[in-house]
């Protein structure tokens, strides 16, 4: 029988694993949240500018 507790204390995640985190959590990707915001201060700038 598998004795869990003795396998979870052997268990050790994966280098492989742990750099791909970094490298998710550390790059700095535009999303689609940050495209909308961009268009509309633009789109607000723009407003704001015809109208004096």
């Amino acid at each position: 029988m598998i004795n869990f507790e003795d396998e979870i204390e052997k268990f050790q995640p994966s280098l492989e694993i742990e750099q791909a985190e970094d490298v998710i959590y550390n790059n700095d990707l535009t999303d689609i949240t940050d495209i909308l915001k961009d268009l509309l201060k633009e789109k607000s700038k723009t407003y704001y500018d015809e109208r004096g």
